[in-house]
């Protein structure tokens, strides 16, 4: 499988997740390594607005950098978030995606921050 495609749909399907406050099965997914349930829950209910989803061109401002180095291959991954409110906010999602044999991506949740 094409890895940005797949970089892609893992950023749509947590995304989703979020906005739908599925903020357990996000830190199942990612193991909670980096961002624990109450630190999602305090990015978001801190900032103020009402997440949704973004539409689909968003995706094509999907920020992917292939992290050099690593004994796997990995992936610093950026997306801004999009709100009732604002459409496009300065709230941003980031996510490290590591390579696990050639055919699937595990993902940590780094950080949802303002740009």
């Amino acid at each position: 499988m094409n890895i940005n495609l797949l970089i892609s749909e893992k950023t749509r399907h947590i995304i989703r997740m979020i906005v739908n406050g599925e903020y357990d099965e996000v830190v199942e997914l990612t193991n909670g390594i980096r961002l624990p349930k109450e630190e999602i829950v305090y990015a978001i209910s801190d900032y103020g607005f009402s997440l949704v989803n973004p539409p689909e061109v968003a995706y094509e401002c999907l920020d992917v950098v292939e992290i050099t180095n690593s004994s796997h291959r990995e992936w610093s991954v950026r997306m801004p978030l999009w709100t009732i409110e604002e459409g496009r906010s300065d709230l941003s999602i980031e996510f490290t995606m590591i390579e696990v044999i050639g055919k699937w991506l595990r993902v940590e949740l780094d950080n949802i921050s303002i740009l």
